[in-house]
C-alpha cells in the first residue's frame, strides 16, 4: 500500500513540530512548507493525500493557496483543512467557499485534528476514482453534471437514454447511477427494472433524477429501491453531497460485513487451529510444526513483498497445510520406524483429506490449492497431482520450501534434527527438482534478513 502523504503549510515552526507530532499516528510522510506560495510548489510538484495550511502566512496566505489549488485538474480534489486563530463567521465562510474541506481553531486542533484527519482520509479513501454514470436524454445536462462531478474528484461517464447505458455496463461497473426518467428508447423506470432483474448490476446506488416532483411517482422509484430522488433543477454541489453519502452509507455496510465476515471466520480458524494443535499434541516429535511452517511462509510472502492479503493467506495455509493428517490413522502418524510404501500411499492422501474438510467454508476457498499441492514436487515426482514447474500454486511452493526446512530440523525418531546449516545444504540440493528455486532464494534471503537460526522454533 502507498505511505499517504500530508502537506503542512504554517509559517511557525514550533506549530509545524507539534503537527508533525500528532500526524505520526498515521504513519504518514510529512512534508512541510513556510508559506503559501512555497507551498504551492511543493503541492503540485507531489501527490499528496492531505493539506492542512494556515491562513496567515506571508507571500501567499492560506486562504490564496487553497483557491489556487482548485483551480487546478491535478490538484482540486486534494481535501484541504485550515488551521486558524481566526473563528469569525466570515473567516470560515471564506474557506469553505475557496474550497477547504474543514475549518480548525488553533486552540482546538490538538483534541479535533486527528479525528478531523481520519475523517477526511477515510472519506477521500471511500470517494477516489468512484465511477459515476449520467443518464439523461439533454446533451447540456450531462456536460453540466459530468463536469461538475469530475471537479470533484470522481470519475464519470455519459449516456443519452437506458439502451446506451446497458451497454456502457456490459465494460464498465459504476459505483453509483445518477438518471433521468423521461428518455427516448428506454426510460429510467424501464432501465431501472432491468437493473433490478440483473444481480451483478441490482446492487449499485440509482439515484432519480427527474423534472417530475409528483411525490406518487417519486414513491413508486423509492419502493422499487432507488437511493434517492433529486429534482429538477438541482445545483451539483446536491448531488455530489447525495453522492458522498451514498458511498459512505454503502462503504460503512460493507466494512461491517467485512468485520463480520473476518469474525466468523477467525472463530473458525481458532476451531481448527484447536485441532490441528491437539493432532500435534499427540506426537511430541511433531509438535508446534504448523505455526512454524506459518511464521516462515509468511516471512517469504513479506520478502516477496507480497500484499497484506496474500500474506494473510499464506499465514493462514501454512497453519492449515497438514489439517489432512486428522483423517489419518494414529498407528501410521506415530509410527517409529520407517513407512512401508503401503503406508506412504496412505499417508499421501492427506492434502486431498485436507481439502475435503476446507471446501465446505467458503472463506478458505483461496487456500485450499496450497493445502491440496504443498507436497508437490518441481520435477512432477510430488503428490497428489504429479504437478510440475508452474503448474504448483505459487502460495503451495512457498509452503513446501518452509515445510521442508523445518522437517529438517525436527528430530525423529529415527533421526537426530539437523542443524540450520545442513538445513540450508539439503534445500539448496534439491531446489529445481524437489523444491522452487525462486523460493528457495527467497527463503535463503529472508533467513538471511532474518538472522533465522534452529532455536527460532524449539525452546
Amino acid at each position: 500500500m502507498r505511505q499517504l502523504k500530508i502537506l503542512i503549510v504554517e509559517d511557525s515552526p514550533t506549530i509545524r513540530m507539534g503537527l508533525v507530532s500528532v500526524l505520526r499516528k498515521f504513519g504518514a510522510e510529512v512534508m512541510q512548507a513556510a508559506d503559501g506560495s512555497e507551498g504551492f510548489d511543493i503541492a503540485v510538484a507531489s501527490q499528496f493525500d492531505l493539506i492542512i495550511t494556515d491562513i496567515d502566512m506571508p507571500v501567499m496566505n492560506g486562504l490564496q493557496l487553497c483557491q489556487e489549488l482548485k483551480k487546478r485538474p491535478d490538484t482540486l480534489s486534494i481535501p484541504i483543512i485550515i488551521l486558524s486563530s481566526e473563528e469569525s463567521e466570515y473567516h470560515i465562510e471564506e474557506g469553505f467557499r475557496v474550497g477547504a474541506s474543514a475549518y480548525i481553531n488553533k486552540m482546538n486542533a490538538p483534541r479535533e485534528l486527528e479525528r478531523c484527519v481520519e475523517e477526511l482520509l477515510l472519506k477521500s479513501e471511500i470517494l477516489h476514482n468512484r465511477l459515476i454514470l449520467v443518464v439523461d436524454d439533454s446533451a447540456a445536462i450531462r456536460a453540466v453534471v459530468k463536469e461538475g462531478l469530475i471537479k470533484e474528484g470522481f470519475q464519470a461517464v455519459t449516456a443519452a437514454h437506458g439502451t446506451e447505458a446497458l451497454t456502457i455496463l456490459i465494460s464498465q461497473k459504476p459505483d453509483v447511477i445518477l438518471c433521468d426518467l423521461e428518455m427516448p428508447e428506454m426510460d429510467g423506470i424501464s432501465f431501472f427494472e432491468t437493473l433490478q432483474s440483473r444481480s451483478q448490476w441490482a446492487g449499485i446506488p440509482f439515484i432519480v433524477m427527474s423534472s417530475i416532483s409528483d411525490r406518487s411517482t417519486m414513491r413508486r422509484m423509492m419502493r422499487k429501491g432507488a437511493s434517492a430522488y433529486l429534482v429538477k433543477p438541482f445545483n451539483i454541489g446536491q448531488s455530489v453531497i447525495m453522492i458522498e453519502k451514498l458511498l459512505s452509507d454503502h462503504y460503512q455496510l460493507l466494512l461491517r460485513e467485512k468485520e463480520r465476515f473476518i469474525a466468523e471466520r477467525n472463530l473458525m480458524l481458532g476451531s481448527i487451529t484447536s485441532l490441528i494443535q491437539a493432532l500435534e499434541a499427540r506426537d511430541l516429535y511433531t509438535r508446534g510444526h504448523s505455526d512454524s511452517v506459518a511464521k516462515i511462509a509468511a516471512g517469504m510472502g513479506r520478502q516477496m513483498r507480497l500484499s497484506s492479503r496474500e500474506i494473510e493467506c499464506i499465514d493462514i495455509a501454512g497453519k492449515l497445510h497438514d489439517i489432512g493428517k486428522i483423517g489419518i490413522r494414529d498407528d501410521l502418524l506415530l509410527k517409529s520406524d520407517r513407512l512401508t510404501d503401503e503406508e506412504f500411499e496412505i499417508i499421501k492422501q492427506h492434502p486431498v483429506i485436507g481439502a475435503n474438510i476446507l471446501r465446505p467454508i467458503p472463506s478458505l476457498a483461496e487456500i485450499i490449492p496450497a493445502v491440496l499441492h504443498h507436497h508437490e514436487h518441481l520435477d512432477g515426482k510430488g503428490y497428489p497431482s504429479g504437478f510440475k514447474g508452474t503448474q504448483i500454486p505459487l502460495w503451495a511452493r512457498i509452503i513446501s520450501v518452509g515445510d521442508t526446512y523445518h522437517a529438517l530440523i525436527s528430530n525423529r525418531p529415527y533421526r537426530k534434527g539437523m542443524s540450520h546449516k545442513e538445513a540450508v545444504t539439503v534445500i539448496r540440493h534439491v531446489s529445481g527438482t524437489q523444491l522452487c528455486p525462486e523460493c528457495v532464494s527467497i527463503f535463503l534471503e529472508w533467513a538471511k534478513s532474518s538472522a533465522l537460526k534452529k532455536e527460532d522454533f524449539f525452546s
